[in-house]
């Protein structure tokens, strides 16, 4: 069936992407990985730049709507107060690590996405951009909304720290099943996504930078922080 063959196809290609990069896999690889012919690619796709896309897009789709929906809820039960800000960030990290519990499929989309912060592709980046395009403005404003003390700008960094260290244990899969084997917890992704929540909320709700040093003893001018 055309649908099996377009599954069939994806599934390839993501396996193929997540070990060898997207530069590095050709669509006849993937033709001759899958078992199908040129034509089927171009049918279902058209070019190998929205067979990409699309490989992307089928994790990320479903991923995005689960936060997006948990974010709604969030918010119609915070009103007329703000969102709290553990809440929040425990919505925009979750979805993520629990889809990299779904077995072979999730670990091979969470080292596909690595491939985002290791390859220079703007095209691979403007891609990534528009798919998260939505769930960057939606909880950019709610954050807002739950730290109202923070300028702008600070928020944003912050945030993009959050993200850092979301990205940082998604791709270091095994490294984080070492440790909870040893800790005797066993792939407790829920117990994770706490550690991970509460971390990231204290570094948010933390005070602000100073933007000068004091003297040092034995000096007689302060130092700006770069």
């Amino acid at each position: 069936m055309p649908t099996d063959t377009r599954e069939q196809i994806l599934d390839t290609a993501e396996q193929l992407f997540a070990e060898f990069g997207i530069d590095g896999v050709s669509i006849r690889t993937i033709t001759a990985e899958a078992g199908v012919n040129l034509a089927a690619i171009h049918y279902h796709f058209g070019s190998k730049e929205a067979l990409v896309r699309e490989v992307f897009a089928r994790r990320i789709g479903p991923l995005n709507r689960e936060r997006l929906r948990l974010l709604d809820d969030l918010l119609e039960r915070s009103r007329p107060q703000q969102p709290p800000l553990e809440d929040l960030v425990r919505i925009l990290v979750g979805p993520p690590l629990r889809l990299w519990l779904q077995a072979e499929k999730g670990e091979t989309f969470t080292r596909l996405c690595g491939r985002i912060y290791s390859e220079s592709s703007g095209q691979l980046q403007t891609m990534c951009v528009d798919l998260f395009q939505e769930v960057v403005r939606r909880f950019s404003a709610a954050f807002e909304q739950a730290a109202p003390e923070l300028p702008k700008t600070e928020l944003m960094w912050r945030m993009h720290f959050v993200i850092g260290a979301m990205v940082h244990t998604l791709m270091q899969g095994g490294f984080v099943r070492q440790l909870g084997v040893q800790a005797g917890e066993g792939n407790e992704v829920e117990a994770n996504i706490e550690r991970l929540t509460r971390f990231a909320t204290a570094g948010l709700q933390a005070p602000l930078p100073q933007t000068e040093v004091p003297e040092m003893a034995g000096e007689g001018k302060r130092e700006v922080l770069g």
